[in-house]
């Protein structure tokens, strides 16, 4: 049987949001125990409640390491999703299903990020420096395993260079321009700046973007998600429960967590089918989830798009079917991406502007927007569409209606 409709995500919380190392003193752990205590605290429930965690594979955090150190005695699911950033919706899906199924009631799905190595000290009164222990989130060189050494060669070691690719193909195929993709991180810094949390405080204009450094051609400096730190938690449980609880809940009307083996990869490998190549690999999983939840395009009123290269915003608009395929360029320079479009998006400034905790932040702002308190509201928000990915499968996609 579906899960549509049977759960609702109930609490959100998390930590205060930081530029790449200066999360320390504290630990991974700490992050996470912080943001999930303050989403049992939104939900109007506690420690003694919780019994299960539904994560994803870029989560650091073992179930019971944490659940003992918080004092959680039985835990009845414990579960992670394969894929990175590609599991972040799909994980507020896991948990509903493990809830469905009767294996826990109150499930947390967490993501805690922490991007730095071994603390090297820092100068008197500044922040601590750090030794990269690792190429970065998006942006540095990486090992080669057998599976890239046809890439590697050609210097194609990160995410941002193949998805640079993709771009380059897409701006060939239908003509997309920087300007579309300037469009998308202005409009999500114009949103971010009334964040609190933010880490982009600042207006960003069409001049700044094409000034900015180039780092994967076509790709800039803001076409690249943030390196930041930080924790965010949100909370799952029964419908019937959730009509109990603290807030209007979030009910889980349809979340799918897979993909087609066509487009399985986007990291590297070019064996798509030629109407597959330039997408963000999201047609099969906008199929599923909108066939599950029993809406379509029109039926969104936010969409909050996983952002770690600002082009995938506009494919998935097209994969979403927002726009045809090929149109997302001319249909996010009309202005639609923005409160007053047809389709407002990453409203709370996304990966690109507010910070990057894998798509956890996405979450907490379809939550918010369903509640009718975002910052930057929607008004008369009744679905709300979050993704993962995209990257490898799992890709995901989570729609979330109004009670």
């Amino acid at each position: 049987m579906s899960i549509k409709d049977r759960c609702a995500v109930v609490g959100v919380g998390a930590t205060d949001y930081y530029r790449r190392g200066r999360s320390f003193p504290q630990s991974l752990m700490e992050m996470a125990i912080k943001a999930t205590l303050a989403a049992l605290e939104d939900a109007g429930l506690t420690r003694d409640d919780l019994d299960g965690f539904a994560l994803y594979s870029t989560a650091p955090i073992d179930p019971g390491t944490m659940a003992g150190e918080m004092g959680i005695g039985e835990v009845g699911f414990a579960a992670t999703l394969t894929s990175g950033g590609g599991g972040a919706a799909g994980a507020v899906g896991l948990a509903a299903a493990a809830i469905h199924a009767g294996m826990a009631d109150v499930v947390v799905s967490l993501m805690t990020l922490q991007q730095a190595g071994q603390r090297l000290g820092g100068s008197s009164g500044g922040p601590p420096r750090f030794a990269r222990s690792d190429g970065g989130a998006y942006g540095g060189a990486m090992s080669v395993p057998p599976g890239t050494a046809f890439t590697a060669p050609s210097g194609m070691g990160s995410p941002g260079h193949n998805f640079s690719m993709i771009t380059r193909r897409h701006m060939h195929q239908y003509g997309t321009r920087r300007e579309h993709l300037a469009e998308i991180c202005i409009t999500q810094r114009d949103y971010a700046l009334n964040r609190p949390k933010s880490l982009m405080k600042t207006p960003l204009t069409m001049d700044e973007y094409f000034n900015a450094r180039m780092i994967s051609d076509p790709l800039c400096l803001f076409d690249h998600t943030m390196e930041t730190d930080g924790a965010v938690a949100v909370i799952t449980t029964s419908l019937q429960r959730a009509r109990d609880l603290r807030h209007p809940p979030a009910v889980i009307a349809g979340s799918v967590a897979g993909g087609h083996t066509d487009n399985y990869n986007l990291l590297g490998w070019w064996q798509q089918r030629g109407n597959l190549f330039a997408s963000s690999g999201h047609r099969n999983v906008a199929e599923q989830l909108y066939r599950m939840a029993g809406v379509g395009p029109d039926d969104i009123d936010v969409a909050c798009f996983y952002d770690h290269f600002s082009p995938m915003v506009l494919m998935q608009l097209e994969d979403y079917g927002f726009c045809p395929v090929g149109e997302g360029g001319p249909f996010i320079a009309d202005g639609n991406m923005r409160l007053d479009g047809k389709i407002p998006v990453n409203t709370h400034g996304g990966n690109l502007s507010e910070a990057y905790i894998i798509g956890m932040t996405h979450i907490v702002e379809c939550v918010e927007q369903i509640r009718g308190t975002a910052i930057n509201q929607v008004q008369g928000c009744e679905y709300a569409l979050c993704t993962g990915g995209p990257a490898v499968i799992p890709m995901s996609g989570t729609v979330l209606r109004k009670l």
